[in-house]
């Protein structure tokens, strides 16, 4: 057995509202095992007080940080420093920065870097340099609203933002997601949050990346290509697009012939190879 990743959780709760907490939290988790969870912010601010109880039912370590200018996030500093303690003082693998602010980005940079994988999470607002600097950005209110919607079709399903199993591993969506890119091949297609992402950017270099990266038939492993898209675009979530899965996301380009095999030893696990139509 694989030995499962081991990862901090840091949180900018100045910054990130409390509503995303069990997205934060299932995110993080799906990336390993979260040794370190801490959230900063004063909490002696009236405007902290909606927080206080998600991090007592999620056992969230708060580090206060008083402000001492008016108008000043002094939790920025207090974060960053903790997070260099932690790379120099312990074996993690890899770090969950949640924010939507830019001054974390050379942060991210730092632990890569040092050879650490930094997941970012933040709202659609975030600058690019932060986003770029991580090596994969969820967008949370994207997956929150993607949350609500199923919720919704469920059945009225609790509104209290639950963010549950069946969001990723569903068995595909059905329809468009508002305020996302429409399924099928819509070339200006963006996925309407301002993140530079657009499905004419992504055929582009889903090609040229098949291409040089295909085996002597032609085809890629969809893993491999997963992992080689997200190092380009680090925000790239089939969900923003409507799409549970990545061969879904693909299948709807048009682009490509694809190949599944399945384990003997689990008929319901399969593994899909992508080829370029015409080559």
């Amino acid at each position: 057995m694989e030995q499962e990743l081991k990862f901090a959780l840091l949180i900018d709760a100045e910054n990130i509202s409390p509503q995303y907490v069990n997205i934060i939290l299932s995110e993080a988790n799906n990336m390993g095992n979260v040794i370190y969870k801490r959230i900063y912010g004063n909490w002696t601010s009236s405007q902290m007080g909606s927080w206080k109880p998600v991090i007592l039912d999620n056992a969230i370590q708060p580090i206060q940080q008083y402000s001492n200018t008016s108008g000043k996030n002094s939790s920025d500093s207090a974060l960053i420093i903790d997070t260099m303690d932690l790379l120099y003082r312990t074996q993690l693998d890899g770090f969950c920065i949640v924010s939507s602010d830019s001054d974390f980005t050379r942060l991210a940079s730092r632990l890569r870097e040092s050879d650490k994988y930094v997941l970012g999470m933040g709202e659609s607002k975030t600058p690019r340099s932060f986003i770029s600097a991580c090596n994969k950005f969820l967008y949370l209110d994207v997956l929150y609203a993607e949350s609500k919607e199923e919720d919704s079709a469920a059945g009225g399903t609790e509104a209290n933002g639950s963010y549950g199993a069946g969001t990723l591993a569903g068995n595909g969506g059905s329809g468009n997601v508002p305020g996302k890119a429409p399924r099928g091949d819509n070339e200006n297609g963006g996925n309407g949050h301002g993140n530079g992402q657009n499905v004419r950017a992504l055929r582009r270099a889903l090609i040229k990346l098949t291409d040089e990266n295909s085996n002597d038939n032609g085809w890629i492993h969809s893993g491999v290509l997963g992992s080689l898209i997200i190092r380009q675009f680090p925000d790239f979530d089939v969900r923003v697009f409507g799409y549970k899965k990545f061969f879904q996301f693909i299948k709807s380009l048009n682009l490509f012939e694809i190949h599944s095999t399945s384990d003997p030893k689990n008929k319901t696990s399969k593994t899909y190879y992508f080829k370029l139509k015409g080559k």
